[in-house]
């Protein structure tokens, strides 16, 4: 099958599109059929080698992490799914490939397409997540920033449907987007602070930093000089700051529910996700190294 593998680490060079032997699923697991995969900033830093005192990447590795397929092979004691059923779930073997086998899959709902199911799983937990750790309740003020990205977009309509008063900073490009997703937006750079604090006189009660463009200190700032409820998923200097970096992921029975209800939650309109581009899988390189550039308004997705 065809797949984007990489055997070292480094920069956009290191990726190919390369033949290499279809996995069969064991026990436990379902092998699918990629129909789409979705492209996370988390791709090219585990390519380049940033992730591995977090965890280690066996080489050679293929590339992406989400996936929404068919299965078209079950292993042992596999009940919940068969061969034929739309799934959307994560892989341990890498979705930028023909095929791809995974543990944790739910059903893929026919209204959903197959580029926007791909762009759930990953952006939905890490939104989910990070929420939670800040523990946003309503009637408070969250700070996104990237708001107009996957797992920003994400983040902005969980915190509005908790019922909390979001603020997201985006390119002017994207603040009528942000709008319709009921959030407040301002123009990220320079001046910052002093634009938040004019749509929030009020305060910021938490702050969730997807963009990690040097917004640290400009959160602390506006959280009264604490770094408590402040966290970043971008920005790997965040120790120096004092700020918890989120890379962790919550285990397969909380993260199965919480995708099948992103999953329903985008199929009934609750939930939007944006896709700012398509590659086909010969195009794996130029889909992470935009990527890597970032201000991509949605989710990039690469389509095997």
């Amino acid at each position: 099958m065809e797949a984007a593998v990489f055997e070292k680490f480094g920069g956009p060079d290191v990726l190919h599109i390369r033949n290499v032997d279809e996995p069969h699923a064991g026990p436990g697991e379902v092998r699918v059929a990629v129909r789409a995969a979705g492209v996370n900033p988390m791709d090219y830093k585990i390519r380049h080698g940033w992730m591995e005192q977090l965890f280690s990447t066996r080489l050679p590795a293929i590339s992406g992490s989400e996936f929404a397929g068919v299965v078209d092979e079950t292993g042992e004691g596999v009940t919940e799914v068969a061969v034929g059923d739309e799934v959307v779930g994560w892989t341990a073997t890498g979705a930028y490939a023909q095929y791809a086998l995974a543990e944790t899959v739910v059903p893929k709902p026919p209204s959903l397409g197959w580029e926007e199911a791909a762009a759930i799983p990953v952006a939905g937990e890490t939104a989910r997540r990070v929420l939670d750790q800040l523990a946003v309740r309503r009637g408070e003020t969250l700070l996104v920033h990237g708001a107009a990205g996957g797992v920003g977009s994400v983040a902005v309509q969980l915190a509005v449907a908790r019922g909390a008063t979001v603020i997201g900073t985006a390119s002017p490009a994207n603040h009528d987007y942000i709008r319709s997703l009921g959030a407040l937006p301002v123009t990220y750079g320079e001046g910052l602070v002093e634009r938040v604090r004019a749509v929030a006189p009020q305060g910021v009660d938490a702050v969730f930093d997807v963009a990690g463009r040097d917004a640290l200190p400009d959160s602390i700032a506006l959280r009264g000089g604490t770094t408590d409820r402040i966290i970043t998923i971008a920005d790997p200097t965040a120790a120096d700051h004092g700020v918890i970096f989120s890379a962790g992921v919550a285990a397969p029975g909380s993260k199965r529910a919480a995708l099948a209800e992103n999953v329903r939650l985008a199929a009934e309109g609750g939930l939007r996700l944006r896709v700012a581009r398509t590659f086909p899988l010969a195009d794996a390189v130029k889909a992470q190294e935009t990527s890597e550039k970032g201000h991509a308004s949605g989710k990039l997705v690469i389509t095997p």
